[in-house]
Formats: structure tokens, sequence, C-alpha cells
């Protein structure tokens, strides 16, 4: 234990999670949990599928910073990648035109996803696997990318919460990219 009932979770890196279908069913419940609520509070598709999921774990382009518990077991997850072609719902192009530098030393980075098992929440695996991952990108003096629905950041208060483990951890500067808005018109005479 650490802090007032906190369990002390390590991380570690790993290029391959998903070893047994057991293990992928086990990873996948976890995102499920933490992902499955967004397919009704945001309009794009944020949820991967089972085989996608699966998919994304054995690809060893994407590093998997895993958050373990005393026993070894995962309770936490965050994807991260440089080669951003193995996102395919992302623009590699748009990233290279606007950090070329960066881009030109593969610096340029991609998060994915973070989650944590609800058991660990208050147990700091979420600012641990953050914190593990700007300690690389500072080493490399490079550009973390990510993207957040608006329930994410307005709802949940997320951009608020990274902003302030990225002051602990020495800040960064933070701008949003690009936007996209969906739009209804309805023709129903109301």
């Amino acid at each position: 234990m650490s802090g007032a009932g906190r369990v002390a979770v390590r991380v570690e890196r790993r290029s391959a999670l998903g070893a047994s279908p057991e293990e992928v069913a086990r990873l996948y419940g976890l995102y499920e949990a933490a992902f499955g609520p967004l397919r009704v509070r945001a309009a794009a598709r944020h949820v991967l599928t089972h085989e996608e999921f699966a998919e994304e774990m054995a690809d060893e382009r994407v590093d998997k910073y895993v958050a373990l518990d005393p026993d070894g077991a995962i309770v936490g997850i965050s994807t991260f990648t440089n080669q951003l072609d193995a996102i395919v719902w992302i623009s590699p192009e748009f990233y290279a035109a606007r950090f070329p530098e960066e881009s030109a030393r593969d610096a340029v980075y991609y998060l994915g996803f973070t989650l944590v098992d609800p058991r660990f929440h208050r147990h700091r695996a979420f600012e641990s696997m953050v914190e593990t991952i700007v300690e690389r990108l500072r080493a490399e003096r490079a550009v973390c990318v990510w993207d957040m629905c608006s329930f994410n950041r307005d709802e949940l208060q997320l951009e608020a919460g990274i902003v302030a483990i990225l002051d602990r951890s020495g800040g960064a500067t933070m701008s949003t990219l690009d936007t996209q808005t969906y739009v209804a018109a309805d023709f129903q005479g109301r």
C-alpha cells in the first residue's frame, strides 16, 4: 500500500498484449466498460469492435503502456505510437504538415486510448501511465497528439485532468489542432 489505502501500481511498456483469447476477452471487458458508454454520447465512433481491439493489442507498431497491480494483473492500458499509419482514422499527412521537424525525427506520437479498471481509479494508475509516457516524450523532445470527444472533455473534465497531470510533470503547451462539428437538419416542422 502507498498513501491513504492506495495500492501501488507499476507501469511497463509492451509491444503486444493478448497472447490468449481469454486475455483479449478480459482486456476487452475493461475496454468496453471504459468506452462502451461513448456509443450514445459521441457522434463519431469511439469504440473498437472486439476484433479491432484484438488486432490493436497484437499490433507491434503500437506500444501498450500497462498499469499492473501488485500481483501483475493488468489494470490499465494506454496505446501509443509514432507510426501514425497504424491508426486508420487519422491523417499522418496532417500531422507531418503541422510538425515537420518532429515528423522527420519520428517524434510525433498518437495516444490512442487510456483506460483504467474502475477498481483502480483512486490508485493513480491513469496518472502513472501518463507520467511514464510524458517521460518518453520529454526525452525525445516529441509531440503527442490525441483526439477527445466533447463528452469526455466537457462532462468528464478529462482535458482539465490531463492539463493538471502535465503541469505537475513540468508542463506542456497544449493546443486544439482541429475540430469536427456534427450537424442535424430536422425537417419535421418543429
